[in-house]
């Protein structure tokens, strides 16, 4: 089964940063746990929350944003898709997750629609 693993309130150190060497290696050593198990299917660090742009339609029109929306109190730093057996995996690979000491990961199944085209 398919299980996002949301990263959420993790400030990452950035290139140059004499942290970034070890958290990398950190979130490389995850990645690769994850695909030694076989359950990785993708993983992407976002950029800041100041990047982003809010798109939301209300009676018609659109509306467009830059920023998060207004009342969004925690940002999300990144995701991993993981296959995961079950519920417990997902949690103890969540668990593993090196953004897990500083931030917060939720983890939540992937609804499976039928007749989606896109889904895994």
């Amino acid at each position: 089964m398919l299980y996002l693993l949301a990263i959420y309130d993790c400030d990452r150190p950035e290139p140059g940063d004499p942290a970034f060497p070890d958290a990398l290696a950190r979130v490389n050593a995850f990645a690769d746990e994850c695909r030694r198990r076989g359950v990785f299917v993708s993983g992407h660090p976002l950029r800041g929350e100041h990047t982003a742009t809010t798109v939301r339609v209300r009676d018609g029109k659109t509306l467009i944003t830059d920023g998060p929306f207004p009342e969004t109190h925690e940002h999300l730093g990144g995701v991993y898709v993981l296959d995961c057996r079950d519920l417990d995996e997902a949690l103890e690979l969540a668990a593993l997750c090196p953004m897990a000491e500083v931030g917060t990961v939720e983890v939540r199944p992937v609804a499976g629609v039928p007749g989606l085209s896109h889904q895994a």
